[in-house]
């Protein structure tokens, strides 16, 4: 397994039942330094197994970039301040992105306020 490089990028996802809470996680990620980048994408269909139902929803969803070494961070505070019993929460990181990106995304979220 390959050493995780501290300025390697991670984009977390998440989705919400209304724009107002993917408004204010984002602020909140953002304010906390957690990620330098949040993107807020309405008007997604979603169609999952809940409580032994299909259920069908309007979801709004969540994008943040920030670094990979702060994966527990993020996630704990998505956890602990998501409206959904078991919010989706996934990591991904890209196999290739602009370096130049990359470094600021890191600075952002590893710089003081």
């Amino acid at each position: 397994m390959a050493a995780i490089k501290s300025t390697e990028l991670l984009i977390v996802l998440t989705s919400f039942a209304n724009l107002g809470d993917a408004q204010l996680m984002a602020r909140s990620l953002i304010e906390r330094r957690l990620a330098a980048c949040v993107q807020i994408n309405e008007g997604v269909h979603s169609v999952y197994h809940w409580n032994g139902k299909i259920c069908e929803e309007q979801e709004v969803t969540l994008s943040a970039k920030t670094a990979l070494v702060k994966w527990n961070e993020i996630s704990a505070f998505i956890k602990s301040n998501h409206p959904y019993d078991l919010p989706e929460l996934v990591g991904l990181t890209p196999a290739e992105y602009d370096q130049a990106y990359g470094q600021w995304v890191w600075a952002e979220v590893n710089s003081g306020l």
